[in-house]
């Protein structure tokens, strides 16, 4: 007897995994795994062996088809399946547990993820296990604290390269029906959590090395074997570099054996640390043009996911409420380490521009929660803590708490925790309490004010008064104390003094003179420029050479607009005189993209145009082929409104010497021929057949989109509700596309849409994509009192964890525009 799984799954709570981890210890599993059978599905069985106490409890299983089930040789029915569960009435003893299903492949990101790629229509698979899709590829008990070793068997079509946690071995080549497959050994691996558990397998490039007794290898997608091919030796120095550096300061060797970098299409996130076999979103093997800031990025990424090998690999939290100690950690690892070892030595300087202020508008949201101790009532709720506080606030904390125990402390600390509890699971009081006896100091009060009280401070200088105020938001009062620099503009130059604040009022006289405060960005907190520098700022920016303290001045800027302490045409005085050029990375974080996407919208209108001319005379004057002149140069495109000159610049034609033409430009180019409505679709679906690849059929699909035709947004709502599917990347561009601030009378239905069918905008999807579908296509253009008020209402209904999160953060963010608006208004 099987049954069909046609009931909705239920993510795990914290009781029930503390219920399960009291009574069950699991030995090991074996899964074998038939990736060649279907293009759709893949069969799919588990063995778990595993001891229990007398106890009712359950395995979670997602399959589309459970075919059959025994515990212990005996059936089970698999009737009983619901919600992801099969009940288990378990004697006390010792436990054979075998589950078969055909399970589904998916094209969001998660679970056995199966993709074609549009360059060569070859098809490659990765597993993605994070946060209740482990169950959609093999029957297991998916918590934290229930680690064993895994087996794996897994037959693939033969030309097919098979990775997973622990070195893969080739048995040799088999019959199958019509087409050769190969089976493959996997493991057994040192004990996992579920959620790093993952196999990457399909015809992919790959290039091999070594480096301390340790086998490194890379690989990608055959149509970027070329690209893979120029970038593995700076990859494997990065590589090697990291490696070094983690077992200095570690002093605790690689646990893992082979480490595998599989970089692969449609990855939601920038990687993730399976151990052994980490995978990263290929973008970032760069096929266009890239910027330092962009590889500095992707270093701290190898890093990041590097430092996860020890904490969260190694030792590994009990429940989600400590996911912190894994990203926050990791995060400043990462960073710390890429500084430290490698060339890219100004890592943090491209982390000021990448991640703070996610970090400190995260924090500032009605959604804003702990860095640590977060309840995490079950795992999907859980998930949307792995946010800018998680990663940014948390990582500046643990950067001011090596500072304050000492480096020797903190290492020294760090070390035992590994070896007290290795392989093992751990709680942040654990490794708090080392650090204090590490350091012999009592760290409560620097735990309550930095990691379990949300919400950043404000710092504001008052030059009446002749002080710097601190404040903490009213519903979550702090005391905190700020070590920090402040940047003086005093005879001609900017000018460091160190500043202390730990208490409400600290006196500090600047006159006159212009002033940052925490220049070097070594605190947490808003710190919005007062009326006097603002108004100086655009005659000093054009001059202001330190790129730290740029950098300090745009966050500064960028928070105090989102707070609406500056006016917005205020901050378009200052992007025309100097415009953010020099953050040269494209990510959606960056300084373009907040400039095109929020500033422009609601500065004066001749804004876009002053913008324009500022960026291409920029473009103009740097040296041709380096950063800037790229980063200037993407920003003129994107601000054009002349038709002739960006479809001579999408051919390739009329560029200025040392621009390249590239995918990125061809497609940055169309997309804002179609935002104009300059071309059609007719157009841009010939330019995505005449070069067909993963990224531009991501940017195709922003592109179709931002037209304004009905059609556009047709093609881009029936993305939302699952009529076409597509993998997440692409829905997620369309939400993004779909919305134009000079289209407001064509998306006018689509924004009453959105809240009238947010059910089925949320059933078409599933994990990580509903969160995506949510917060893209919200109708964050429409500045409107009727938009916000029905945002509102709809955060009174009965919704998902995750989809309540994001439209929270989304109406937050539309009520905070339109306040600004109101505001500044004349």
């Amino acid at each position: 007897m099987s049954t069909e799984a046609n009931s909705p799954t239920r993510s795990l709570t914290r009781t029930e995994a503390e219920h399960r981890a009291a009574h069950l210890a699991v030995t090991r599993y074996d899964v074998e795994l038939d990736l060649a059978a279907s293009e759709e599905t893949f069969a799919s069985r588990t063995t778990i062996r595993f001891t229990s106490d007398a106890v009712r409890t359950f395995v979670d299983v997602k399959p589309r088809v459970l075919h059959r089930a025994t515990l212990d040789g005996a059936p089970l029915d698999v009737a009983g399946l619901a919600e992801g569960r099969l009940a288990l009435e378990l004697p006390a003893g010792e436990h054979e547990l075998v589950v078969e299903a055909t399970m589904g492949f998916r094209n969001d990101g998660e679970g056995l993820h199966r993709s074609v790629d549009p360059a060569d229509g070859l098809a490659y698979v990765y597993g993605m296990s994070f946060m209740d899709a482990a169950p959609s590829i093999f029957a297991c008990f998916d918590q934290p604290d229930l680690k064993a070793p895994y087996s794996f068997t897994v037959t693939a079509p033969a030309d097919w390269l098979v990775v997973g946690n622990a070195p893969a071995r080739d048995t040799g080549i088999l019959a199958g029906d019509g087409a050769a497959v190969k089976r493959w050994e996997i493991g057994p691996t040192p004990p996992l959590a579920t959620y790093f558990v993952t196999l990457v397998a399909g015809p992919y490039h790959v290039v091999r090395a070594e480096h301390d007794d340790i086998a490194l290898s890379l690989s990608a997608r055959r149509s970027l074997a070329p690209v893979l091919d120029r970038e593995a030796d700076e990859l494997f120095t990065l590589t090697r570099q990291s490696f070094d550096e983690l077992h200095r300061l570690f002093g605790v060797r690689y646990p893992f054996g082979d480490y595998h970098q599989a970089f692969v299409p449609e990855f939601n996130a920038g990687a993730m640390e399976n151990p052994g076999c980490i995978t990263i979103r290929d973008a970032l093997l760069f096929e266009s043009v890239s910027t330092r800031a962009d590889r500095s990025f992707r270093a701290a990424l190898i890093a990041h996911e590097m430092s996860h090998q020890w904490f969260g690999n190694l030792v590994t939290p009990r429940w989600w409420d400590d996911l912190w100690l894994n990203e926050s950690f990791a995060e400043y690892m990462g960073y710390r380490v890429t500084a430290d070892a490698t060339a890219y030595d100004d890592a943090w300087l491209h982390q000021s521009y990448a991640r703070r202020t996610w970090g400190l508008i995260a924090d500032s949201r009605p959604t804003t929660h702990p860095v640590a101790g977060n309840a995490a009532p079950d795992a999907l709720s859980a998930l949307q803590n792995f946010d800018g506080i998680s990663y940014a606030r948390g990582s500046n904390v643990l950067r001011q708490l090596a500072v304050r125990i000492g480096d020797e402390a903190f290492l020294a600390g760090l070390r035992e925790h590994f070896t007290a509890h290795r392989f093992g699971n751990a709680t942040m009081h654990d490794l708090f309490g080392r650090w204090e006896r590490a350091a012999g100091v009592d760290l409560g009060d620097f735990t309550r004010d930095w990691l379990l009280t949300p919400g950043p401070d404000t710092l504001r200088l008052d030059r009446a008064a002749g002080v710097v105020r601190r404040t903490s938001p009213a519903a979550y009062p702090a005391q905190r104390r700020h070590q920090l620099e402040v940047a003086v503009h005093r005879d001609g130059g900017w000018q460091r003094e160190p500043l202390v604040l730990d208490a409400d009022e600290t006196p500090y006289d600047a006159g006159q003179a212009p002033v940052l405060l925490d220049a070097t960005e070594s605190t947490w907190a808003i710190s919005p420029p007062d009326a006097v520098t603002m108004a100086a700022l655009p005659a000093l920016a054009p001059v202001m050479e330190e790129p730290q303290l740029r950098a300090a001045m745009w966050n500064n800027v960028r928070m105090a607009l989102f707070a609406g302490e500056v006016s917005p045409a205020a901050v378009a005085e200052l992007l025309v005189a100097a415009p953010p050029v020099e953050d040269t990375a494209d990510g959606v974080r960056s300084a373009l993209p907040w400039v095109l996407e929020t500033v422009l919208p609601m500065a004066p209108e001749t804004t876009t145009a002053r913008f324009h001319a500022a960026v291409r005379t920029a473009a103009q004057a740097a040296t041709p082929g380096s950063e800037i002149q790229l980063s200037a140069f993407r920003a003129t495109v994107l601000s054009s409104t002349d038709a002739d000159v960006l479809t001579r610049w999408a051919a390739g034609e009329d560029l200025p010497a040392g621009i390249t033409a590239d995918v990125d430009l061809r497609w940055k180019a169309m997309r804002r021929l179609a935002e104009i409505g300059a071309t059609d679709a007719d157009a841009l679906d010939a330019a995505l057949d005449a070069a067909p690849s993963a990224t531009a059929k991501v940017q195709h699909a922003r592109a179709v989109a931002s037209l304004p035709t009905p059609e556009a947004k047709e093609f881009a709502w029936a993305r939302a509700l699952g009529e076409v599917s597509v993998p997440n990347h692409e829905i997620d561009a369309a939400g993004h596309g779909l919305w134009r601030p000079d289209q407001l009378e064509l998306t006018a239905p689509y924004a009453a849409a959105y809240f009238d069918r947010l059910d089925d905008l949320v059933a078409a999807h599933q994990g990580w994509v509903q969160g995506v579908v949510v917060a893209a296509f919200f109708p964050l253009t429409h500045v409107d009192a009727d938009t916000l008020a029905r945002a509102k209402a709809a955060l009174e209904r009965d919704l998902p964890g995750a989809v309540r999160r994001r439209l929270a953060d989304q109406t937050d963010e539309l009520e905070r525009r339109l306040g600004v608006l109101q505001r500044w208004a004349d």
